[in-house]
Formats: structure tokens, sequence, C-alpha cells
């Protein structure tokens, strides 16, 4: 028992531990997902983040000490996201004809995210910082930590707000896709990805990749010009929402 202590107290110091543990976590997470046919409830992120956090709380490990081996997995973000690039591409023909749909969905559905983000946390009282950090939901997490610094935001707390919004539409989407009866045909999965990657943005864009190819490519596509469409517009429409409210 001595020695297992002794081990167990230089591994939480050590770079490996962080890098370890999410590995290991998420491996088991995904092999139960896949057991359960992929049900969203048992989305692998979800259980990966929260059995982790139940780990570092237990063990004392502090949050910096895990991250400096967990970096190594978030330095693989970048390029993930860039691979998103390759169905979209396959299909480039199909979105050459749908751009001006897709791109005034994109538009109203970001919009949608971040009104409702703002009128809710304005009727609940919210302080202006922590609903400027909620405005920037639907963006994918470093994007969302960028924007929410530049309108007087709390980057952390923008990227806790990316996350859990991330995780409700993986959890959601299929559930609120059914009770809309959207048909699971090309056109549907076209529907239902690029929904789920507007409001849910790399974590729903995920969830849509496992279920089916062209859900997927609909949802890299949304969240591609959601990062866009937000980095572009939130800094001059939130000074204007801070005059009306």
């Amino acid at each position: 028992m001595p020695k297992f202590v002794e081990l167990w107290v230089y591994l939480s110091a050590t770079p490996l531990f962080g890098l370890t543990a999410t590995l290991l976590v998420y491996v088991l997470a995904q092999t139960v997902y896949t057991r359960l046919h992929q049900a969203p409830w048992a989305n692998p992120v979800l259980w990966t983040v929260l059995v982790l956090a139940a780990g570092l709380l237990l063990s004392g490990v502090p949050y910096p000490t895990y991250f400096a081996g967990a970096q190594f997995i978030h330095f693989l973000l970048g390029p993930a996201v860039v691979a998103l690039a390759w169905p979209l591409w396959q299909r480039r023909a199909e979105l050459r004809q749908r751009w001006p749909g897709l791109l005034t969905a994109a538009v109203a559905g970001g919009l949608a995210a971040s009104a409702s983000a703002w009128l809710l946390a304005w009727a609940v009282g919210l302080p202006p910082d922590v609903m400027l950090s909620l405005v920037p939901k639907s963006v994918t997490a470093p994007v969302a930590m960028g924007i929410a610094e530049k309108i007087g935001g709390i980057p952390a707390l923008a990227a806790v707000f990316a996350v859990i919004t991330g995780l409700v539409g993986a959890l959601a989407g299929k559930y609120l896709f059914d009770a809309l009866r959207i048909p699971m045909t090309p056109a549907g999965w076209a529907a239902r990805g690029f929904a789920l990657g507007t409001a849910a943005h790399g974590i729903g864009a995920a969830r849509a990749l496992q279920v089916n190819a062209d859900a997927g490519a609909y949802a890299a596509l949304a969240l591609g010009l959601q990062v866009l469409l937000a980095s572009l517009l939130m800094p001059f429409l939130v000074p204007l929402l801070l005059k009306l409210f």
C-alpha cells in the first residue's frame, strides 16, 4: 500500500497523469457508448468529463496539474476541426446549389441562439459579465472564449457554457428531431446535422458524424459558419444589446 501511494503521488504530479487519465476514461466511455448502440444519454464526452471531474475532486489533483498532460489532446482540437472539411469537399456540388438557404439558416440560427441566451439571462437577472459570457454559448469553446474576452465576458465561463450547450444538444437532439418528425432521409439527415452543428457546435457535430455521414458533413458546415459569423458580428451586435437592455 505505501508503494502504491508513492506511485500515485508521482504519477499525479507528472504530465503523464492528465494524458493517460483522459485517454483511458474516454476509451472506456466510448466502448460503453458503442455497446449501448450509441444511445444519446451515453455520450462519451459527457461521461468522460463527469468521471474526470469526480476523479480530480476525490484525489485532490489540481486542474493545472491535470491539464499539463491533457493539453496534448487539447492541441489536437485544431487539426480535428480542420479535418471536418473533408466531408464538405466531397459534397461541394450540392453545397454550391444550397448555399443561399444554408447561409440564411446559419444567420437565423446563430441570432436565435445568442438572443435567446441573452434574454433568458436578462430575465433572471444575471450579472452583465455572466450574460456576455453566455452569448457565444453555441460557438465552439476556443472561439467562444475569444469572443467573450472581446465583448467583456469571462473567457473561462464562456468555455463552460459552450461545453454544456454542446452536451445538451448532443443528448437532446435526437429526441427533439424525432418529436418534430424530421425524416431520416438524405434531406432529413442534412437538416438534422445542420441544426445540431448550429446549436451544439463541435460536440454536436461529433455526435452527428457518429450517426450519419450526411448529418456529420452538414453539422461541420454549420459549425464553421457559426464560428465565422459569430466572430464577425458579435463584437458589433452586442453593444447594441447593451444599449437596449
